[in-house]
């Protein structure tokens, strides 16, 4: 059973259905008339998560551009022209400043809260705490996706909610707002999620898992990482056949023993379910009835996918052949399938942490901040790995265990864990991250496409509509190089 929250301007009502979301509209009320009663505030809470379903963001191209930026996807149609990372011509550009408007938004809702808890006075001190915690995890995260993707960006907060002109603040002082926004959520979140989609503190243990990564704060990462394994809260869900995984990334999959934090999703109700389905299936396919346009696609003697052994379950169950018009090896992603759509969405969600993607972060920071692989790292690596070929996670078989003797260096032991995390996350919109993190974009891109990428491509353009509405930043000074 899925928790569903829904506010209308006139009423506020909590249901329990099998659908998944959280759906709110309490900015449409003016905030001195709201934001008062634990109810009020809850509906305000979940007006933070309307943003993550939005096409631009979560919900389709955010995670689309990211993908066609790896060694392994292509774009077609008014995505084809960043195959070539030449720079985003206008259409993608137009795409950027609904995710940078849109993410800004989310920032917008968290700051009420944060603005707002503090002088409601029907609510609990308790209860205050944990709205506002709630509150700074998210902006922590939007600011997190803001940051790797634009670098310094204008910083609002609540105590400048109202302003419309602020300059841009270096990306040293972007991370500072999200460790102090994370740190306050794992110390003030509950254990067990406010609702099925919320955070809880191993939720923000494993974000500044993450960003303490990006920020080669090994020491931190491992610990906050290790922290959450030790919670005993999570587990893989074992795999025995390729459409197992559909347990972790179907129509159905909700509140696994794997899910840290998914962004929900749901065809119940119109307009909220997973728009990115029609961007990744074929026209006529049984894996999505209503039929897509094939935007992204791979190619199966790409080296990415020619490499990988395919005894490897995750391959079978990520790809499929299509023809869409490119090459008689082209396949696409199968890994978000909804085959009882009846409309162009899906009702899958949006895997943003899983334990797997927790086991590979522990397996970095650990053999990082050791300056080699070690036995520990190594077996939190296993662990995803078997798993992937239908193997109990926790019990080593030395037909599928990678041994710490094959790879000798910590470089080599790194790029491994990455490797692997590409497999896990195809369709993610992850990887991207991880190859502009640990340097290695460049190299990657020339060794499989053999392109050679400016130092332009690391960010994005701040978008021109922020330039003339904003008028503290200056487009000559302000903006990303390269553009």
């Amino acid at each position: 059973m899925k928790k569903i929250l829904i506010l209308s301007i006139a009423a506020v009502m909590v249901l329990t259905s099998c659908s998944k979301f959280l759906d709110e509209r309490p900015q449409q009320i003016a905030v001195e008339n709201f934001y008062n009663t634990p109810t009020e505030m809850e509906s305000g809470l979940n007006a933070i998560y309307e943003t993550v379903r939005y096409l631009s963001t979560f919900g389709g191209f955010y995670t689309l551009q990211h993908e066609i930026n790896t060694e392994y996807m292509y774009g077609r149609g008014s995505f084809a022209p960043m195959n070539s990372y030449d720079g985003l011509d206008p259409t993608n550009i137009g795409r950027i400043t609904d995710t940078w408007n849109n993410f800004y938004k989310g920032v917008r809702n968290a700051n009420i809260i944060i603005r707002q808890a503090p002088l409601a006075a029907a609510i609990t001190d308790a209860e205050r705490i944990r709205y506002i915690a709630e509150a700074r995890y998210l902006r922590g995260l939007y600011y997190f996706h803001l940051v790797r993707n634009w670098a310094g960006v204008p910083l609002h907060t609540e105590n400048n909610l109202d302003s419309i002109n602020v300059p841009r603040s270096s990306a040293e002082t972007i991370y500072n707002l999200i460790q102090e926004d994370l740190v306050f959520a794992e110390n003030n979140l509950p254990e067990t999620p406010r609702l099925v989609g919320t955070p809880s503190k191993w939720t923000a243990k494993t974000c500044l898992a993450e960003v303490y990564l990006t920020l080669k704060k090994y020491d931190l990462a491992r610990k906050a990482a290790f922290e959450v394994i030790e919670s005993n809260k999570y587990s893989l869900v074992p795999v025995t056949v390729a459409d197992d995984f559909e347990k972790i990334f179907g129509r159905d999959a909700n509140n696994t023993s794997e899910e840290i934090h998914y962004f929900k999703y749901t065809t119940k109700t119109a307009g909220q379910g997973y728009q990115i389905l029609a961007y990744l299936h074929a026209t006529t396919t049984s894996n999505f009835p209503p039929g897509g346009f094939g935007t992204i696609y791979s190619d199966s003697l790409n080296p990415f996918l020619a490499t990988w052994d395919r005894a490897d379950l995750r391959y079978r169950f990520t790809w499929y052949a299509a023809n869409v018009g490119v090459k008689p090896t082209t396949v696409l992603v199968k890994k978000f399938s909804d085959r009882t759509a009846t409309v162009q969405q899906g009702n899958n969600d949006y895997p943003l942490y899983r334990y797997a993607d927790l086991l590979l972060f522990y397996a970095e920071a650990d053999a990082s901040l050791n300056g080699a692989p070690t036995a520990d790292a190594m077996e939190k690596l296993n662990m995803v790995r078997r798993r992937a070929y239908g193997k109990p996670a926790a019990t080593a078989d030395p037909a599928i265990d990678l041994q710490l003797a094959d790879y000798p260096t910590l470089d080599a032991f790194v790029r491994r864990v990455v490797l692997e995390r590409g497999y896990e996350t195809v369709g993610e919109g992850k990887h991207w991250f991880d190859l502009k993190r640990l340097g290695i974009w460049k190299e990657t891109i020339m060794g499989v496409e053999g392109l050679e990428l400016k130092d332009k491509h690391m960010l994005w353009p701040i978008p021109p509509r922020e330039f003339n509405g904003n008028t503290a930043l200056n487009p000559t000074t302000d903006q990303n190089p390269g553009y």
